[in-house]
């Protein structure tokens, strides 16, 4: 039974991977490092000690990875600051949904407190949501389990009974280790055949969300 939705924030609800995606490889090009697209896809979601030992499988064990981090940083603030967020397809109208039917709500984002609550409030979804989970708050980020589960405890549910909206192949490894009902919203790429194995449903945006939780609920009836 159905009873709340648990969120990933970059690329699922705020166009912020393609961001990302951009400012870590300049700041890794900064550097003298040749990232490209595939290495920055490959770290999604993932907590920092994992992508570290990532990159550093690409770049070598001298691969600077805080530095580089941390320029990355210094340039998306920098930008958003001026620039602002963009909100994905249908988020707003997700989140009014599931509160007008009782659903409850939380985060489960690799992004640290301050600045969740920071670009959430910014496109006012903020208030939409009754916990937020960071994977500072947790012993295991992305791709373990920790996460999500700690979301859904915050929140009085079984992970059973928690869809867990994803874009990354990372997060849905993450809510599928945990027991929740993984739906997947790509971004910047298609989930494998593996990771659809995984799924409990594939959309094209959030909007396509309301749809499916509408399905579920004539099921229950």
């Amino acid at each position: 039974m159905l009873q709340g939705v648990i969120f990933d924030m970059d690329g699922l609800m705020l166009d912020t991977e393609k961001l990302l995606l951009r400012f870590w490889c300049e700041a890794a090009a900064e550097m003298g490092y040749a990232m490209e697209k595939k290495h920055v896809l490959s770290i999604r979601s993932l907590a920092a000690e994992y992508a570290e030992a990532k990159l550093q499988e690409y770049f070598g064990a001298d691969f600077n990875y805080q530095k580089v981090r941390a320029r990355r940083k210094e340039l998306m603030n920098s930008y958003i600051e001026e620039h602002g967020i963009e909100t994905k397809q249908g988020v707003r109208e997700l989140l009014v949904f599931l509160k007008d039917h009782g659903y409850k709500t939380s985060v489960a984002t690799a992004t640290d407190l301050e600045r969740t609550q920071k670009y959430l409030k910014s496109v006012d979804l903020l208030q939409y949501f009754d916990k937020i989970v960071c994977a500072s708050m947790v012993e295991r980020g992305k791709p373990e389990p920790d996460i999500y589960i700690r979301a859904a405890k915050e929140l009085k549910i079984l992970p059973e009974n928690c869809i867990a909206l994803e874009d990354s192949p990372n997060g849905i490894l993450s809510a599928y280790r945990a027991g929740c009902m993984p739906v997947m919203v790509p971004d910047l790429d298609e989930p494998s055949e593996e990771i659809k194995k995984l799924l409990f449903g594939l959309e094209e945006n959030l909007l396509q969300v309301i749809d499916l939780i509408k399905e579920m609920e004539e099921e229950e009836k």
